[in-house]
């Protein structure tokens, strides 16, 4: 059976060890001028039990006094990252943190009570540098549906492990957690990606793709559940730049899975169906959206990867 579809062998780890273990992760939540959905994400992760050594809030703007206020109410470490864009401070918290895991949150989910205990509990295998969980919203499957799937573990040996990395198949940052000693010096997350940045998509996708590339495997975890609000999409246009932009990125970040990449896209372009699982909502626009779109996006991609800085 392939190893894409299979659970992690039981483990033997007793429930002290894991207690151990959540209680030696990070926490850390990336924010930017929104102290209401801040409060409501901190307040659920208040009522983990057992709970994270630290929490840190990260404020992705100048300051701001009811954020400020809000994480000390809840005892979370009050961090300012002023540069714009969600990769600068998920890499500012990776930074800060002074424990192996950490795991992100954004700040408009709320976390079962049980998803810290599943999401860490994988790294209990020294292969695991990153966890992925569910992000569930209002127009999803329901939290019962995801509890009932399998852990499944990706590593570089299964055939679709770029595509499904690189294209949502492993879960989004809203919910998931890195093994630090796995990261590789220096800024993990590419900062021309996702909100705030020129790309503003891909983010966490992209991250997952280079932790497999590195020769670690990622396990995904249905079951470890975090709840979000209604999802708002960009314009299509807009989106569709942004993908084209996205997948520049990925043929020149990522030379070994050109032709694997190059396979996937055109095949997707014509309409053919995804080769694996995939739990997070397909959206499917750009795939069915005509051609003059496609190529004008194309055409607005290419301009905005041109323009986009070298990664240092």
């Amino acid at each position: 059976m392939n190893s894409l579809l299979q659970s992690p062998a039981r483990s033997s780890t007793t429930p002290n060890e894991v207690k151990r273990r959540i209680a030696t992760a990070t926490i850390a939540v990336c924010t930017r001028n929104r102290p209401v959905l801040l409060q409501k994400c901190l307040a659920a992760v208040s009522r983990l039990n057992p709970g994270p050594k630290e929490v840190l809030v990260i404020d992705n703007c100048e300051g701001n006094s009811d954020t400020r206020k809000v994480a000390r109410d809840y005892c979370a470490r009050y961090i300012v990252e002023p540069l714009c864009g969600l990769c600068r401070a998920r890499n500012r918290a990776l930074a800060e943190s002074d424990t192996d895991i950490v795991v992100f949150l954004d700040d408009d989910v709320t976390p079962c009570s049980d998803w810290l205990k599943l999401l860490v509990e994988p790294f209990d295998d020294e292969r695991i540098g990153a966890t992925g969980g569910q992000v569930v919203t209002p127009d999803s499957f329901p939290a019962d549906h995801y509890r009932r799937q399998s852990t499944r573990i990706i590593s570089d040996r299964d055939p679709h492990w770029f595509e499904m990395a690189a294209f949502g198949g492993i879960g989004f940052g809203a919910n998931m957690a890195l093994r630090k000693s796995a990261c590789p010096p220096g800024k993990f997350f590419d900062e021309r990606l996702g909100r705030g940045a020129p790309f503003e998509i891909g983010d966490e996708s992209y991250a997952f793709a280079a932790m497999l590339s590195r020769g670690r495997s990622v396990a995904y975890i249905p079951s470890a559940i975090v709840h979000h609000p209604p999802l708002t999409r960009f314009e299509l246009k807009r989106e569709a730049r942004n993908s084209f932009a996205y997948w520049l990125l990925l043929f020149s970040e990522f030379p070994r899975q050109r032709l694997a990449l190059l396979r996937f896209l055109g095949g997707r372009l014509m309409g053919k169906e995804l080769a694996w699982p995939r739990d997070s909502r397909e959206p499917g626009e750009i795939v069915s959206s005509s051609w003059s779109l496609k190529l004008e996006a194309a055409f607005k991609g290419l301009s905005l990867f041109v323009k986009s800085p070298k990664r240092p």
